[in-house]
């Protein structure tokens, strides 16, 4: 076999470290940025954060190569595709160690649950317990009292497990009982409901702690007299029962939603109001009555002491603002890092220019390159939000209903970006809007067809959709056939099972589940 040389030319994608890193800023979220920043900062000595009163500046004599580089940026296509339950511990290993003690005698009584369970002390720090509380369908809370704001501000500072101990520790339990108290407790999830089954806890325990089912169902009773009422409920039945139960003897139509809530809790569900009349024997008021009151029961009663941990705080990159008759998009100041060079460090670097100072040059280089990267990911953002505003100004005067149908690729023709660009800046990026704060990603979305030959944005259907619900009569609901049809009236030319998918991302029930006395 012959061997020769050969010379070809070809193009190929160099993602240099600084194009990366370009890269993967640009792709960041406000919060994810500050993290990246501040380990970068602890890394490299000749980078800094100016103050709040400074502007962050650096002196630059190398070229302008972040710029050189914009376009590979926008033509990295083939980089997008190398870019894109909770174990419940073992009963016997929590209480075996904490029962094993109690094992030689040290048992004592659980209190006699018999009757309503009343801890000493309780009504003075907890408030009298069988006292009921407004709620909303949300799971909150709606006096509108001082101390009930006191009290739901005090909530999302404790967790419910420390909420529940804290009160049972004014039962002054024996250590056995506590440790079985405390078992139970372990397993009430963040809305208050027990997980496990009973039984399966005193199986999963180990044969010489000597526990019995007993023991476990009174240890629950304690439990579920405990505040917020419901909790350590096994199902919602059981948790409206303990509600109601709690309520005075004296309140309207409580007999009717405790029999409702007994027995016929899935046809309440399906909302069967005529066999729901005839077999409890009522009139339709006396079931509209039973109904509201146990509408009034909060269904998730321990979502007040969980909701601290799933909020989800964002902070938003863009303003949006309307300057004389014009919407104009306007960077936050206070997301955007002061970055500066060290200029301690950078005289240092100055006057040793031999070999010893090549970490320094290298570090100075870097910080360069970071600078220059920040201030074009921002750059990038106020570009395309820009764009956005300009084609979606009718949303910003009229609301959803005028959102216009918008693509990623409209954007990237318009900005000469590649559409991997605009995904990386629209993706959790957040604007300040007159009508509240908005992922970037929120103004894109599909298109339908119009009679007229035009196009309707799916987020304005979704609009239309939601107000024809709201104005719906509740005795007769619109079921989605009639919705399509009244779309069909206004030249939106939908399908029967596009409304069905929309409504169900609504989170609006059929029309069946809607329907009301």
């Amino acid at each position: 076999m012959k061997q020769n040389l050969q010379l070809r030319m070809s193009q190929n994608l160099a993602l240099t470290p600084q194009l990366q890193q370009s890269i993967r800023l640009l792709q960041l979220s406000t919060l994810e940025l500050s993290q990246e920043l501040e380990a970068i900062l602890q890394e490299n000595p000749l980078l800094e954060m100016a103050d709040n009163n400074e502007e962050g500046e650096f002196e630059d004599n190398t070229p302008d190569a972040p710029l050189a580089a914009q376009a590979e940026v926008e033509d990295a296509s083939s980089f997008d595709v190398a870019m894109q339950q909770q174990d419940i511990p073992s009963p016997a290993d929590t209480l075996r160690e904490e029962l094993r003690d109690d094992l030689s005698g040290n048992e004592g009584e659980l209190p006699n649950l018999n009757e309503e369970f009343t801890p000493p002390e309780f009504e003075d720090d907890y408030g009298e317990f069988g006292s009921t509380s407004n709620w909303d369908e949300a799971g909150r809370n709606n006096n509108d009292d001082e101390d009930g704001d006191f009290s739901r501000q005090d909530a999302t500072n404790i967790s419910l497990r420390d909420h529940l101990i804290d009160q049972i520790q004014l039962a002054h339990l024996s250590h056995r009982d506590m440790s079985l108290v405390k078992l139970l407790l372990d397993s009430i999830n963040d809305d208050g409901y027990l997980e496990q089954d009973l039984q399966e806890v005193v199986e999963n325990l180990p044969e010489e702690l000597e526990v019995d089912l007993l023991e476990l169902e009174t240890a629950l009773k304690l439990i579920q007299n405990l505040d917020p009422i419901g909790i350590g409920a096994r199902d919602l039945r059981e948790c409206l029962l303990l509600q109601l139960n709690a309520l005075p003897a004296s309140t309207p139509y409580l007999k009717v939603a405790i029999a409702l809530v007994k027995d016929h809790l899935a046809l309440l569900a399906n909302k069967d109001f005529i066999k729901l009349r005839k077999q409890l024997g009522c009139d339709e008021a006396s079931l509209k009555g039973a109904q509201q009151l146990i509408r009034q029961q909060n269904p998730r009663p321990g979502s007040e002491f969980s909701n601290f941990s799933h909020d989800h705080f964002i902070q938003h990159d863009v303003v949006v603002k309307k300057i004389k008759g014009i919407w104009v998009a306007t960077l936050n100041d206070g997301v955007i890092p002061k970055l500066r060079i060290n200029q301690m460090y950078a005289d240092i670097l100055k006057r040793n220019r031999d070999s010893s100072g090549q970490y320094l040059q290298s570090q100075m280089q870097e910080a360069k390159w970071m600078i220059k990267n920040i201030q074009q990911r921002f750059s990038t953002i106020l570009r395309v939000s820009q764009a956005i505003v300009d084609r979606q100004r009718n949303f910003f005067e009229h609301g959803d209903i005028a959102m216009r149908p918008l693509v990623l690729r409209e954007i990237a023709e318009e900005l000469d970006l590649h559409e991997s660009t605009v995904s990386r800046v629209t993706t959790h990026k957040y604007m300040l809007t007159a009508r509240g704060v908005y992922e970037l990603k929120y103004f894109f979305g599909s298109s339908v067809a119009t009679d007229a030959g035009g196009s309707c944005s799916a987020t304005a259907i979704r609009a239309l959709i939601k107000q024809m619900v709201a104005e719906e009569n509740e005795k007769k609901p619109l079921s989605d056939n009639q919705i399509t049809d009244t779309l069909a009236q206004q030249g939106i030319v939908v399908a029967r099972r596009t409304i069905a998918k929309y409504r169900e991302s609504l989170s609006i029930p059929p029309a069946n589940l809607r329907k009301s006395l």
